[in-house]
């Protein structure tokens, strides 16, 4: 169980506010899940999950204290358009797995997954003191890797094909972003860092929350 002092209050950016989720949050979670389009960029499995399924997953890994997953809200009119967290945190090594899911799909296209990205990586590394921040996205969501490539993730390796979709097999991308690549992005001026914003994989269990899922810059 992580500590609440890990949680913060608020995350605040131009496009969007990343806060706590609600119990009644759950409706929007049951909607996107049953999205085939969604599940075909969140899940191993072919077809979007049960109900039941997103209910357990939404009360042990969205409302529990095993991940430190937060709601993204659109700053100009409060919506919830989607989802994202840091799972797997290990203080003793500085790491953890990030996921994010933009569940609106109107949303898409706009920047608010790659900002939600930036927040998220700026607390984990300049609030939290993390060392490391990784990921995994299907090679077929080309729009998700070019949006992490610039929040400052670097591709490191991949394990080939790995998920099957549309008749073929494709690859699994490992990404990661270093404390030192993010130090050195916020001293250049690269990747959107964001001076000051620091102060504010596919999941084992085959959850919908997968890094790169419906996350177009």
């Amino acid at each position: 169980m992580l500590p609440p002092t890990w949680f913060p209050d608020e995350l605040a950016g131009d496009k969007v506010l990343l806060r706590r989720h609600t119990p009644e949050n759950l409706a929007a979670f049951r909607r996107w899940y049953a999205d085939p389009e969604i599940a075909r960029l969140a899940r191993y499995q072919e077809g979007p999950m049960r109900p039941d399924e997103i209910e357990r997953f939404f009360a042990a890994r969205i409302l529990g204290r095993g991940s430190l997953a937060l709601a993204i809200h659109e700053r100009s009119t409060d919506r919830l358009i989607g989802s994202c967290a840091l799972s797997q945190l290990d203080a003793d090594n500085g790491s953890a797995l990030y996921h994010i899911t933009i569940g609106e799909k109107d949303a898409w296209g706009h920047g608010y997954g790659t900002e939600a990205t930036q927040l998220m990586v700026d607390h984990a590394i300049g609030t939290l003191g993390l060392h490391r921040v990784a990921l995994a996205v299907f090679e077929y969501n080309e729009r998700a890797i070019r949006a992490y490539r610039r929040v400052g993730f670097r591709v490191e390796g991949r394990a080939r094909e790995a998920i099957w979709r549309d008749g073929r097999y494709w690859d699994e991308i490992h990404m990661a972003l270093l404390d030192s690549d993010w130090r050195r992005a916020r001293e250049t001026g690269e990747h959107g860092a964001r001076p000051g914003a620091g102060g504010a994989g596919p999941s084992p269990e085959g959850a919908p929350v997968v890094a790169g899922t419906g996350l177009d810059a």
